[in-house]
């Protein structure tokens, strides 16, 4: 459901996506949807007639759509004509616009970030200004769904956007942009690195997205340096499947069966093959996964793995094993819809969560490990369906506590980016900036410890603590002193909470004022600098009898040997 303005055609909606279904449904089921189909079409009609006050349709119809997908897995939605607009921007990354991530806060929308070489970027927008008017539309307190729109529009025509900008003399600056038809890249970043290894950092899976990669891998074939290559799918989110088979391509024969997807019909089964001549049929690969990993990036990372044709590297993936395909509706209205399941080479569904069978309050549970089901790779290793991809190398990235939660999700760290690019024109190459003493001293000397706030989520820990021991009759004397003793232990220091977490919020901070200067490739390029996924890749590749024993099955072998016999080489 994208937008109240779709609920007045939903009753065609029910006719076409309900009646569709029931053609070819037994004959129970296509009497249950007509007398339902009857029931609601008579009840519409009665209290628009007969009830005493006039009804919100929209808001009425809106539930209606909300309760009905709520039946169903939250991939299937529906678009209508203009928001469907933001599933084309999706799958082909193009749009016009002027070219800025924007962000909501307080009320208000804001520059996140201009992209690079973008109308925003040249016209001088940066990030952290906080948009007042476009044209002559007033945008305070507007929604950053609305200000986008305002935004987007026909390349080749004018828009003049009036900002706010903090930390600056002449804080009010407008700018007249002209929109241009954007291509929003999916490879945010490749490079060979001095190690040998070629390194792609794919954000998403759009039509453009083999083009990219594949521009890449030419780059590195051509040196002959190159020993590896690393294929960043972190928090990649997925997208086309076609362009997740293409992309496999470049690593596997033509012709290799990359997966395969079946839907409500026996008959519905269709293979996807890769379909052209691979550029590194041979050269060692490492594919760097996590909790974001979902949809076409599993289907890429599953079939390197069930191939034996790279090794894995990371946390857990997503587990999204569904197919989602999209049907036209009356009004230029779209439904996206599951269609089918996918199941990669070893024939193993990933998918995590079944939304066939759901819990009395209508949750999901994820399928535990103890109830999925072993396939075996091309050479004979095991992996297991339901729950994501099992990585072959698990790296646990470091977590946040609750300090560095509270200042990102308050934008302290973002604020303070804002505040520096204000006053340095320049900073040094990405790959040498960093965060001083200095820097981070005065990043200390910007937050406000009463706006700040993140020591009341230890008083509310303790006071549920304290709520429970009472309830349950425990709460003596002597329990009382021991949870004082202990509220006293855990008082937050600010000042050596902020020195404690240094590294994990220098990184952020990094990141956060690289973006002001270098955008998303300047982000990903300083971040490659300590990265325990990148340096894990970094160990596997350059050690080929390690990369080959694993991809064979021996080093799982070994594993198994050692834990029966209990001894260590």
């Amino acid at each position: 459901m994208k937008s109240a303005k779709t609920l007045y055609f939903i009753p065609a909606l029910f006719l076409v996506g309900v009646l569709t279904i029931a053609a070819k449904a037994p004959k129970s089921h296509d009497a249950a949807v007509s007398r339902n189909l009857q029931i609601f079409n008579a009840l519409v009609k009665e209290l628009e007639m007969n009830y005493v006050d006039s009804i919100s349709t929209d808001e009425s119809f809106e539930m209606a759509i909300d309760a009905m997908l709520l039946t169903v897995d939250p991939y299937t939605e529906y678009y209508n004509s203009e928001d469907r607009k933001q599933l084309e921007t999706m799958t082909t990354g193009e749009y016009g616009g002027i070219g800025s991530y924007i962000m909501e806060r307080d009320n208000n929308t804001y520059i996140s970030e201009p992209y690079e070489g973008s109308p925003a970027a040249q016209g001088g927008l940066r990030g952290g200004d906080h948009i007042v008017r476009v044209d002559t539309t007033n945008t305070r307190g507007m929604k950053s769904s609305e200000v986008t729109k305002l935004l987007r529009g026909v390349p080749g025509t004018k828009v003049t956007v009036e900002v706010v900008r903090p930390y600056a003399e002449d804080s009010v600056v407008v700018v007249e942009l002209e929109r241009k038809k954007l291509q929003m890249p999916s490879v945010i970043y490749s490079k060979m690195l001095d190690n040998g290894l070629g390194y792609i950092n794919l954000e998403s899976f759009i039509d453009k997205s083999p083009e990219e990669v594949k521009a890449a891998l030419d780059r590195f074939k051509a040196d002959p340096k190159l020993k590896g290559v690393i294929l960043d799918l972190r928090g990649n989110g997925g997208g086309l499947l076609e362009s997740a088979v293409d992309i496999v391509g470049f690593f596997v024969p033509k012709g290799t069966e990359v997966l395969r997807t079946r839907g409500k019909e026996k008959n519905s089964e269709k293979i996807y093959r890769t379909r052209n001549k691979p550029i590194l049929p041979d050269i060692p690969l490492a594919v760097l996964i996590d909790g974001g990993s979902a949809s076409a990036s599993e289907i890429t990372a599953g079939a390197i793995q069930d191939l034996d044709r790279g090794v894995l590297i990371g946390t857990r993936s997503f587990g999204k094993g569904l197919v989602q395909s999209t049907r036209p509706l009356p009004s230029d209205g779209l439904l996206k819809v599951t269609v089918a399941k996918y199941y990669i080479p070893s024939g193993r569904l990933i998918q995590a969560l079944d939304y066939s069978h759901r819990n009395e309050d209508g949750s999901v549970a994820r399928t535990p490990d103890s109830l999925t089901n072993v396939y075996h790779t091309r050479a004979g290793r095991e992996v297991r369906d339901g729950g994501g991809l099992k990585p072959d190398f698990e790296v646990e990235w470091v977590k946040n506590n609750q300090l560095v939660y509270s200042l990102l999700q308050g934008n302290w760290i973002f604020d303070y980016g804002t505040k520096y690019a204000s006053k340095h024109p320049t900073i040094a190459p990405a790959s040498e900036f960093e965060i001083t003493d200095e820097i981070y001293e005065d990043f200390k000397m910007s937050i406000d410890p009463k706006k700040l706030k993140y020591d009341k989520v230890y008083d509310d820990i303790m006071q549920r603590m304290s709520d429970f021991v009472k309830s349950e009759g425990y709460l003596t004397d002597e329990v009382q002193m021991q949870m004082d003793t202990l509220k006293n232990m855990l008082q937050p220091d600010l000042d050596k909470d902020l020195d404690r977490s240094r590294k994990r919020i220098s990184t952020y901070l990094r990141s956060e004022i690289l973006s002001r200067y270098y955008f998303q490739k300047g982000k990903v390029e300083s971040s490659l600098k300590d990265d325990p996924g990148l340096d894990k890749a970094v160990e596997i590749l350059l050690n080929p009898s390690e990369y080959r024993k694993t991809l064979r099955g021996e080093a799982s072998k070994e594993d198994k040997r050692e834990k029966k016999t209990g001894s260590k080489k």
